[in-house]
């Protein structure tokens, strides 16, 4: 279940960064490429083809980034070990 949690989460937060990553992609390839601005194109351009590739993206390698952490259960403890103590 925190595998599936994790990779949940992973999901959510990569795309919300991998969109922003790709509108800011986006904006630099209408400036270097001086792509048209007629009837809003470029804008267009961005929040349609940049910004869902960000998303998907961002979103896939967060969901595997985060599934592969938690599948390391040394890495991420759920619960501290109560250490057996020698009665005095």
């Amino acid at each position: 279940m925190k595998i599936a949690l994790l990779a949940v989460l992973g999901l959510f937060l990569g795309s919300l960064g991998g969109a922003a990553l790709g509108v800011g992609a986006g904006l630099a390839w209408v400036e270097i490429f001086k792509t048209t601005n007629f009837e809003g194109y470029s804008g267009m351009l961005v929040f349609f083809t940049f910004m869902p590739l960000g998303a998907m993206i961002g979103g896939i390698a967060g969901a595997v980034l985060f599934g592969l952490l938690a599948m390391r259960d040394d890495a991420i403890p759920v619960e501290r070990e109560q250490i057996a103590r020698p009665d005095r």
